[in-house]
Parts: structure tokens; C-alpha cells; sequence
């Protein structure tokens, strides 16, 4: 094997390879990544078992085909920091060891055979179709905050996937929840498609999120059995899905939130931020002491201190009900519009939040007590 590829383009590639490859891995061959030089092309894979991110880098120079595995880390770390743009050579040097050299650097690193590598041949004709990249990436970022990280109740461990219909029309519709707050979130498709609900696990979303962020364009989505394949251009990301039955979120939106709340976006999310900047604890309530057209946040923390802010508001009643400023700031921050809707009934009960901006998008959060 002997093949030339530019910095720039390896780097980014391995980058993502960071983020499939488990830190601490007991299978040796899981720390390493598979490069496979071939037809004018390198193909990088890197895989937890769970997750495989495949990527190509097109048009590099092969004096000679092969393929190996090496360990991902230490290449990340080594070819990035090379001048970005420059020139990397590999080819093998003696039984295992594969070299690469750029400008005067030259190093030997280890390798495990191609063929322990675990790579997973799956049929994945059936149930494609198509999106766009930032269409899905909205989906995932309206909903990834929701997501539990309670391993008890594994199927609120990440986001679940759904087609559904409202007038003859039909979405392809997101929702998670941890118990605590929960979003939904729906996007129009073309057409009916054939896809069955899938639950996406908590790792795949991240890694596909900073993929979506780096592509305009459409991803290919396909199912087979107890997995799902993405295709952005030069990359695929294949995961295994979580295996549960997602709760009936439908009966958990509040249908009797009459009173409210209208503010504006950037004045409430910056209000609540130094308003809870006097607890050194995220998870103490922040108060909303409602009355006509006035809010009054309010922390109170023994140990830091206290905070009090007052904003005009559109409001026509009176309550008083505490929130966790995380779980408020985490919603604000997904919304379009300049303006954040806050629907509320009484002290006990959750909240409706709704964007002005985006009908497609509801979120839900619970109360704190006291």
C-alpha cells in the first residue's frame, strides 16, 4: 500500500472517525480505524459495534493499493498537526508497521490486519428515501435536548422517529422526552413514505448532527430490520437502533393551558441566564411571579445568594410557578422567531411552549415544585 492524500481532507475526515470510536475500548482492533486505498480513492471506516461512519476521500494518488488498520487517535493526533493543506504519504514499512511522512517527519505506527476488522454487510434496499440535510438537522436539533440519559428506561435514550398525517398531508415527525420536558417537532414530506417507527440512539444523533452541519445537501435514509443507514455524499453513517416502544407522547401535550404568556425571545433567554447566574446550582427552580403584563424572575439559592429581574410581558391572570432555567434556556434557544408563547394552566401543572415562527414545533416542560 503506498497512496498520497492532503491534510486538509484527512483531517476532517478523522475528526468525525472521533467521535464513533469508543475511548476505552476492550477490543483492540475497535481503537483502530480501517483505510482502504483503492480506485483513485481512500475509504476510512471507524466502528463501536454500535455505530459505523464510513468515509471517502476521492481523486488521491495510489502508487499502490492496500489495506490496513491503525489506531485512530494517534493518526488524528499526529496529521492534525501537520500545516493544514500539506501532503501526506503512507505506505508500509515492514510487517505491521505503516508509515507516513510529510515535509521532515517521518513516522512508524502500528497496525492490526484488514481482516479482524468488523464490518457489517447489510441489505438496505428497501424503505429509501430522501431529505434535506438542514430539514433533518432542524429535526434533530429541535429534539437532541430532550433526550434522557436514564440507561433504566432505554427507550427514552434517544429520538423517536415517525410518519405521520394531518389532513391528507404527511410528516416525517420527531419527539423525545426525559421525563422532564419533551420535544416535537415535525417536518412535510412529498409523499407517503415506507418507513416503520424507529427509536435513534443518543450517540448516532450527535455524531449525525456534526455531520448534517458540514453538508447542504439530500441524505438518503434507509432501514433494515434493527438498523438505519444515512448517506451524505461521501460518508454513511450506519447505527443499530434502540429496541423499545416509545410512550404515547400525544396524551402528554396539555389540552387546557389557556392563560398565555407572550415575551420577547432574547430578552426572556437572557433574563432567565443571569437571573439563574446566582446559583451555583443548575437544578434550583427559577420563579415566575406572574401578574397583568409583568414578570418577576426570581432565585433563591442559601448558599449563593439571591436574583431578581422584572420584564414586561403580554399576560392577563396571576400565578406563580418555578421551572428548571436549563430546561427553559435549552427550548429558547431552538426557537425561529423573535417572540417565545408560554402556555400555562396552574402552579402543578407542565407548560406549553410554542414558536410564533415555526408551527411545526411544540416543546413541553414540567413544573418544579415549591
Amino acid at each position: 500500500m503506498k497512496f498520497s492524500v492532503n491534510q486538509q481532507d484527512l483531517q476532517k475526515s478523522l475528526n468525525y472517525c472521533q467521535g464513533v470510536i469508543e475511548k476505552r475500548s476492550t477490543l483492540p482492533i475497535l481503537s483502530n480505524i480501517l483505510l482502504n486505498a483503492s480506485n483513485s480513492k481512500l475509504t476510512i471506516t471507524a466502528t463501536d459495534l454500535d455505530l459505523i461512519f464510513i468515509n471517502e476521500i476521492k481523486d488521491i494518488e495510489i502508487e499502490e493499493e492496500g489495506t490496513t488498520t491503525t489506531t485512530s487517535s494517534i493518526l488524528y493526533d499526529i496529521i492534525r498537526k501537520f500545516s493544514s493543506g500539506k501532503k501526506i504519504n503512507f505506505s508500509f514499512s515492514g510487517e505491521n508497521k505503516l508509515q507516513l511522512e510529510s515535509e521532515k517527519s517521518v513516522f512508524h505506527l502500528n497496525c492490526i490486519s484488514a481482516s479482524e476488522f468488523p464490518i457489517t454487510d447489510e441489505d438496505f434496499i428497501q424503505n429509501q428515501f430522501s431529505i434535506k440535510s438542514k430539514t433533518l438537522l432542524k429535526l434533530l436539533n429541535k429534539c437532541k435536548f430532550s433526550v434522557s440519559n436514564d440507561e433504566t428506561r432505554h427507550y427514552l435514550s434517544g429520538i423517536f422517529f415517525h410518519q405521520t398525517q394531518i389532513e391528507d398531508k404527511n410528516f416525517l415527525t420527531a419527539a423525545s422526552t426525559d421525563s422532564h420536558r419533551m420535544s416535537i417537532s415535525k417536518v412535510r414530506l412529498n409523499e407517503k413514505i415506507d418507513f416503520e417507527p424507529i427509536i435513534l440512539p443518543k450517540k448516532t444523533i450527535f455524531q449525525l448532527c456534526s455531520l448534517l452541519e458540514d453538508f447542504a445537501g439530500d441524505v438518503k435514509i434507509s432501514n433494515a430490520k434493527s438498523k438505519i443507514k444515512f448517506e451524505l455524499n461521501n460518508s454513511i453513517l450506519i447505527s443499530k437502533l434502540i429496541d423499545g416502544k416509545f410512550p404515547n407522547y400525544i396524551q402528554v401535550i396539555p389540552k387546557n393551558n389557556q392563560k398565555k404568556l407572550e415575551i420577547d425571545l432574547n430578552l426572556f433567554l437572557n433574563s432567565v441566564d443571569r437571573v439563574a447566574s446566582v446559583s451555583l446550582d443548575k437544578k434550583d427552580g427559577v420563579k415566575f411571579n406572574l401578574t397583568k403584563d409583568k414578570l418577576n424572575l426570581s432565585v433563591n439559592n442559601a448558599n449563593s445568594g439571591d436574583g431578581k429581574e422584572t420584564l414586561n410581558v403580554k399576560f392577563d391572570h396571576e400565578l406563580d410557578i418555578s421551572f428548571n432555567s436549563r430546561y427553559l434556556m435549552d427550548v429558547a434557544s431552538q426557537l425561529d422567531g423573535d417572540k417565545i408563547e408560554i402556555f400555562l394552566n396552574d402552579t402543578g401543572s407542565p407548560a406549553l411552549i410554542k414558536d410564533p415562527a415555526d408551527f411545526d414545533s411544540i416543546f413541553v416542560v414540567m413544573p418544579m415544585k415549591g
